[in-house]
């Protein structure tokens, strides 16, 4: 994989790479991979498993292909499950069947996929919806719009959890760390779904949120709050909690929230849009404010040049709301605006941000190479990146990698490092040649670190790190044999 050889092509990256001509790139660059309604995965219902997996593994061949580091998959579109679990029934958008097993576990698949290729797999869930208009079967016995309807009421198209229900929250906290516990999940994921977009009736009237019997509970017990603070208050606690307890399970595991990409409309000024703290409760400023979160990804779906949901101005007001220095990689419109708008904004979110990220919305468009915009985002990702460290999730270093020996092959060398002691996640490799440097990122493979060097060709200098599982470097080994 072709590294940056000048100075010039560094500067792609921005001022935080360029620094240092070896230095390994780090950026978080992910896709989300949406399943309700098929829009990116499985593409259509009832599809045999081995279509499936072949599907999800081209999605990985892809994101490795065009040099991203990590896929955002979906696996609770509507209070089910794209995974095995004793909580939920499998989601019919597997097979078209609410509760069917689709013979075999999608997000154990989907996270060994991932690993072997250096991925980081997070899986995104929606704590509150709980049925889609675009769901066909049935609703299974088990599932809460058969068996609850009492916590997962009809709201427009949809049916939607009370967020102010205890039930609730409890329940959904623990489908969520029932997955955190079980799968090697890198992070975990929640977009702009917490209570509901609102709906309107057939005269265009706003319905209201069906939540009177827990408000007139509240009421009873001497609450002091307002009707929409007791609602924010609901989700605030609920935020917090994730948060919280997903550290206490594996400290490791990065939580990641996208919400709408105007806090308020008004902030910063000359800011016009939609209300997602008095419409839809979130107060998501808060949240990254509070640190209850690794990474944000508001969703920044405007173009640059469109003033009153201005890009960039959006980008550096939530920057600016960051005090527990978060990463803040917003969500990219990558499925509506030209590749040229998008490879534009990948540029600004490199600016001014020592740990730049972004994520495409969504795969399909990746998939498709949309309108070019493959070959429009080639020259931005010319080398392998890392994503960038948390080390406030852990910051040891691993030991540095130790030369062992060299295996000849017919067309190539094999260098086999020796595994430092504390567990390694990646390597990064950059090998100078008369050609100029190359860099990769690597998996250990079976607790063995090794890397080919075609015959024929001499290194100059090899530097290889050691990553751990928040991101943290060792020191660079260098040299060569």
């Amino acid at each position: 994989m072709r590294f940056f050889a000048t100075l010039l092509a560094l500067s792609i990256l921005g001022s935080a790479f360029a620094a240092e001509p070896l230095a390994v790139p780090r950026e978080f660059r992910a896709a989300w991979v949406a399943t309700v309604a098929n829009i990116d995965w499985p593409s259509k219902k009832g599809l045999p498993a081995a279509e499936q997996k072949a599907e999800l593994v081209a999605i990985f061949d892809k994101c490795k292909a065009m040099k991203l580091n990590a896929v955002v998959l979906q696996v609770r579109p509507m209070a089910d499950a794209l995974y095995e679990s004793k909580l939920e029934p499998w989601s019919e958008y597997l097979t078209g069947e609410q509760g069917k097993h689709p013979g075999y576990d999608p997000l154990t698949f989907a996270v060994d996929e991932a690993h072997k290729r250096g991925l980081e797999l997070h899986a995104w869930f929606n704590p509150y919806r709980a049925w889609s208009p675009t769901a066909k079967s049935d609703p299974h016995p088990l599932h809460f719009v058969a068996a609850r309807p009492d916590l997962a009421k009809k709201y427009g198209k949809h049916h939607w959890l009370n967020p102010t229900h205890p039930e609730v929250r409890k329940h959904s906290l623990a489908v969520i760390l029932d997955a955190v516990n079980r799968y090697d999940l890198d992070g975990i994921h929640m977009d702009d779904y917490f209570y509901p977009y609102p709906e309107q009736d057939e005269n265009k009237v706003e319905i209201p949120f069906p939540d009177d019997d827990t408000w007139e509970a509240y009421q009873k017990t001497g609450g002091r709050l307002g009707r929409d603070d007791w609602r924010r208050d609901a989700v605030n606690a609920f935020v917090r909690e994730l948060y919280i307890a997903t550290k206490k399970a594996k400290p490791w595991v990065k939580v990641g929230i996208s919400p709408f990409g105007i806090g308020r409309p008004g902030t910063p000024p000359g800011i016009v849009g939609f209300d997602q703290y008095a419409k839809i409760y979130a107060d998501a400023g808060l949240w990254l404010r509070e640190g209850w979160v690794d990474y944000f990804t508001p969703q920044l779906y405007w173009p640059i040049d469109q003033e009153k949901q201005s890009f960039p101005k959006l980008l550096d007001w939530w920057r600016g709301e960051n005090p527990k220095a978060r990463h803040v990689w917003p969500g990219l419109y990558t499925s509506k605006h030209s590749p040229k708008e998008i490879a534009a904004q990948v540029k600004l979110t490199r600016q001014n941000d020592p740990s730049p990220g972004h994520v495409h919305f969504s795969m399909k468009a990746l998939l498709r190479d949309r309108d070019g915009i493959n070959g429009e985002l080639k020259p931005l990702y010319q080398s392998d990146a890392l994503v960038p460290a948390m080390p406030w999730l852990g910051d040891k270093k691993p030991d540095a990698p130790v030369f062992d020996k060299v295996e000849t092959g017919r067309v190539s060398d094999t260098w086999i490092y020796k595994q430092p002691e504390m567990p390694v996640w990646l390597y990064a490799v950059s090998k100078q040649t008369e050609l100029g440097w190359t860099t990769e990122v690597k998996r250990p493979d079976a607790g063995v670190f090794s890397f080919d060097v075609p015959r024929g060709e001499k290194p100059i200098e090899v530097r290889v790190l050691a990553i751990s599982r928040t991101g943290v470097a060792s020191e660079v080994a260098k040299g060569r044999p």
